[in-house]
């Protein structure tokens, strides 16, 4: 089982992650992606101050404009690689 986190806004996705097996964390703060495998962000204020902080060693998916079974796949595909 994978530790995923998703931002608060996503919560369709974070619902079909947890249907998948997945243990799933709310990013909420920076520290909230500790630990994570992978990271799901909705893309709506992604670098917004121009700032980029790399808190986790795991990938980060963007889902913006992507259904949550489109994100599910993509977050399958980078665990497995």
């Amino acid at each position: 089982m994978a530790r995923i986190g998703v931002e608060q806004s996503l919560t369709n996705v974070s619902e079909a992650l947890r249907a998948a097996g997945h243990e799933v964390v709310e990013l909420r703060q920076e520290q909230d992606a500790n630990g994570c495998d992978c990271c799901v962000i909705s893309g709506q204020d992604e670098n917004v101050m121009g700032m980029q902080n790399a808190v986790t060693q795991g990938s980060v998916l963007n889902a913006h404009g992507m259904s949550a079974d489109e994100v599910c796949q993509a977050v399958e595909s980078r665990l497995h690689q």
